[in-house]
C-alpha cells in the first residue's frame, strides 16, 4: 500500500498525483477516526468494487478532523490548526487508521491536510478534481456523508451531480449498524464507582428516564456506530461497549519514558508512557488489556518496524506492526493498565500529572525505554484508589495482574 501526504496551497488548491496511467480508481473520503465498524463497511465496499472492476482501491483521509479545524479557526481568527497541535479528542492517529486500511486491502491512501482554504471549495469542484486528476470512476460513501463547503455535498446533492454529469458513479453503503443513540453535547470523563466493567448508563433507562436524561444533558442524536459514541463510552469507562463499536479493543500508542521507578521498587515495573500519546485516553482507572512493543524509536520519532513508510518502502530487517500485534506474538504481553495521578503517593511527591502505566504480567525482564508501544484496553477493573500503605498497593496490584491473566485468557 502506498501512502501520499498532500497539503493544499494558500488558495486551497491541491497538486494531485497521478495514481495510475492505466487504472481508474474506486474512492472514498472521510476522517475515519477510530476506524469503527461503519467506516470498515465503507472501506470494504471500496476494496470489493475495485477488485470487481480491476481498479485501485483508494481512501482519502482528511486530517485534522474538520470539526476540530473549524472550531480552531473560529477561535483563532480563521487560522489553520498548527501541524504540531495535539488532538486529544481523536480516537486514533492517522497512522493507526492506515494500519487498519492496510489490513482491509486498500491500495492507496491519500492523507490530505484539511485547511480553511480547502474547506471553502465546493463539493462540485472537489469531485471534479477527483474525477479529472485522480481518475475516480466510483465514489463510495456512507449514508450521512457530506462533502465541500458548508457540507452542502450530501448524498442527495452528490447523486444529482452524478446523474447530471455521468462521469462517475455513486455507491452508498448502509453503514448505519444498530441505529441511533443519544450522547450529551458536552461531556466530561466520569470515573465509574465500584468494581468491574460499568454498564452503559443509557442501557438501564426506560423511555421516560432516557427522555429526561437527554433533556437534562442537552443530548444530540448520533449513530451507535460513531466516533462520538465510542468516545463517550470510553470517557465513562465502558471499554467493552466501545470495542463493540470499533470491532476491536480501543488502544493508545506512545513512547516509553523514565518515570519515578516506584513500580520497579515494589516488584511491579511499569512501562510509563510519555504525556503525548496517539489515541483517546479513557477515563482514569485500572484496566485489563495488552501491551505490544512496536519497536525502538529512531531519531525522527518513528518506531523501527517493518511497516511501509510514506513512499511505500518497507524495512524488511524488522518485524512489522502487524506481526508484533498478532495474537501469540512474542512482542505482546497481557498488562494491567493504570491511568491516573497515582493518588497513593501524590501527597508525598507533589506530582499530580495524569499518566498511563501498563504493568506487563510476564516473568521476562522488559527493557522498553525509548520504544513505541501500543496499549489495548480490554476491560475496566476499578477506579483509582488511594491506598494507606505500599503493602496494600502491592496486594491490589497482584490482584489486578491475576484478573488480567483471567480476562485476557493468558492464565
Amino acid at each position: 500500500m502506498k501512502i501520499t501526504r498532500l497539503t493544499p496551497d494558500s488558495n486551497g488548491l491541491v497538486d494531485w498525483p497521478t495514481l495510475s496511467s492505466h487504472k481508474r480508481a474506486v474512492m472514498t473520503v472521510g476522517v475515519f477516526d477510530g476506524m469503527h465498524k461503519g467506516h470498515q463497511a465503507v472501506i470494504k465496499r471500496v476494496v470489493e468494487l475495485a477488485k470487481q472492476t480491476d481498479s485501485l482501491a483508494v481512501v482519502m483521509i482528511l486530517d485534522p478532523r474538520p470539526a476540530l479545524a473549524h472550531t480552531y479557526a473560529n477561535e483563532h481568527e480563521g487560522m489553520d490548526v498548527p501541524k504540531d497541535y495535539v488532538d486529544v479528542q481523536a480516537l486514533s492517529s492517522v497512522e493507526q487508521r492506515i494500519r487498519v486500511m492496510r489490513e482491509l486491502g486498500v491500495d492507496r491512501v491519500i492523507v490530505l491536510r484539511y485547511t480553511m482554504a480547502f474547506a471553502a471549495k465546493s463539493f462540485r469542484f472537489f469531485l471534479g478534481q477527483m474525477v479529472g486528476k485522480l481518475g475516480m470512476r466510483t465514489l463510495v460513501l456512507g449514508q450521512d456523508a457530506a462533502l465541500g463547503a458548508d457540507r452542502k455535498g450530501d448524498i442527495k446533492a452528490i447523486a444529482e451531480l452524478c446523474e447530471a454529469t455521468r462521469v462517475f458513479e455513486l455507491d452508498v453503503v448502509d453503514d448505519l449498524g444498530p441505529g441511533y443513540t443519544w450522547v450529551p453535547m458536552h461531556f466530561e470523563p466520569k470515573m465509574p464507582e465500584g468494581v468491574g466493567e460499568p454498564q452503559d448508563p443509557r442501557e438501564a433507562m426506560n423511555k421516560a428516564e432516557l427522555r429526561a436524561w437527554t433533556k437534562k444533558n442537552n443530548c444530540r442524536k448520533v449513530r451507535v456506530w460513531s466516533s462520538t459514541n465510542a468516545r463517550y463510552l470510553l470517557s465513562q469507562g465502558c471499554v467493552k461497549a466501545a470495542a463493540e463499536i470499533l470491532g476491536r479493543d480501543h488502544a493508545v500508542e506512545g513512547a516509553v519514558v523514565h518515570g519515578e521507578q516506584r513500580g520497579r521498587e515494589i516488584g511491579f515495573p511499569t512501562a510509563n508512557l510519555a504525556q503525548v500519546v496517539e489515541g483517546y485516553v479513557p477515563v482514569d482507572g485500572v484496566y485489563a488489556g495488552w501491551l505490544i512493543d512496536l519497536g525502538p524509536i529512531d531519531g525522527d520519532g518513528n518506531s523501527g518496524n517493518g511497516s511501509a513508510d510514506g513512499h511505500g518502502a518497507v524495512n524488511l530487517a524488522a518485524p512489522s506492526d502487524e506481526m508484533r500485534m498478532a495474537s501469540g506474538s512474542p512482542w505482546r504481553w497481557p498488562a494491567a493498565i493504570s491511568i491516573g495521578t497515582k493518588p497513593t503517593y501524590s501527597d508525598e511527591t507533589g506530582i499530580n500529572e495524569r499518566v498511563i502505566e501498563p504493568y506487563c504480567v510476564t516473568d521476562d525482564w522488559l527493557e522498553l525505554y525509548d520504544h513505541k508501544v501500543r496499549v489495548e484496553f480490554t476491560e475496566f477493573l476499578r477506579g483509582q484508589v488511594k491506598f494507606d500503605s505500599t503493602d496494600e498497593l502491592k496486594a491490589a496490584l497482584k490482584d489486578y495482574a491475576d484478573q488480567t491473566l483471567e480476562i485476557t485468557g493468558a492464565k
